[in-house]
């Protein structure tokens, strides 16, 4: 009887702070759901009028939509590859006893710490300028010509820029991981005569499958939404070349006013992301199973 009074007491109390969460995020997403439905041009104020589905299928056949669609995908596919790769191989670096093996650690994961904005910003200005920037610098030094980042590998250019940001994120989890592994097991392989990629593919890394699809996951919810690094580099160009759905729905809403059509790209991209996401918890599921 105590328990089910203390239950009853703990859901009483939380009530509120629920509740007021429910609202944080059905209200707004209730206006954007209404608003895709109507005909609502900032530029035209008092011209408002119901237009059913339209917005999604001005939005849905646009040829940009199919570009976004596709540079999203790429987006997200080639940041996950470089940060599990890469991840896994920082992990196993630092997991070896190393001179100022905190400190090294520190820096490592300092960039998950450095807005967005910032970086990205960096990176353009002092990395990728194709004049005076440190890889500019570094191609002349051996007569290379030097590459223009942004406007010859746009999207690739982007892509480095968010993976960096997001190593330190995958190596922390799968440093945290291959830590907790039992070095008997290596030890006995060891003695067994066991080299050592085998190890690593027998052991290591069915180890750190759980950690690596929890990397996907996370990365997956976030990478969907990329926007700080698009808009300071390359401003979705040149043409769609970097626009993904994030972009193309901040273009379509606050540069053409277009406030029915920006909610309806909205509403298309929280449908794309829960079906990824549903995807990837029901894999995460599975994989926590084993």
């Amino acid at each position: 009887m105590a328990t089910q009074h203390s239950r009853a007491a703990a859901r009483l109390m939380m009530t509120p702070a629920v509740i007021l969460l429910l609202l944080w995020m059905i209200v707004p997403l209730s206006m954007t759901l209404y608003f895709s439905f109507l005909r609502y041009n900032l530029l035209m104020p008092g011209m408002e009028e119901w237009i059913g589905f339209m917005n999604y299928e001005f939005f849905l056949t646009d040829p940009a939509f199919f570009a976004a669609l596709t540079n999203t995908l790429l987006l997200v596919g080639g940041v996950l590859l470089i940060t599990i790769v890469g991840g896994v191989l920082l992990a196993l670096l630092l997991d070896q006893p190393i001179f100022g093996q905190g400190i090294v650690r520190i820096l490592v994961i300092a960039p998950f710490f450095v807005m967005p904005t910032v970086s990205a910003l960096v990176w353009k200005n002092m990395f990728m300028n194709p004049v005076s920037g440190l890889f500019a610098w570094i191609a002349k030094g051996f007569g290379l010509q030097p590459v223009d980042f942004f406007a010859e590998i746009p999207l690739l250019s982007i892509i480095l820029i968010v993976a960096w940001q997001w190593l330190p994120f995958a190596t922390l989890i799968l440093l945290t991981a291959l830590q907790s592994l039992d070095s008997e097991q290596l030890e006995a392989a060891e003695m067994d005569g066991a080299p050592p990629l085998s190890r690593f593919r027998s052991i290591i890394l069915p180890h750190l499958a759980r950690a690596i699809t929890v990397v996907i996951l996370i990365q997956t919810i976030f990478l969907l939404s990329v926007f700080a690094e698009i808009l300071v580099t390359t401003n979705g160009g040149p043409g769609y070349a970097t626009t993904n759905i994030t972009f193309l729905v901040y273009a379509q809403s606050l540069l053409q006013f277009d406030v029915g059509g920006g909610s309806a790209g909205g509403i298309v991209a929280v449908i794309l992301a829960n079906i990824v996401a549903i995807f990837l918890m029901r894999m995460i599921g599975k994989n926590l199973d084993i």
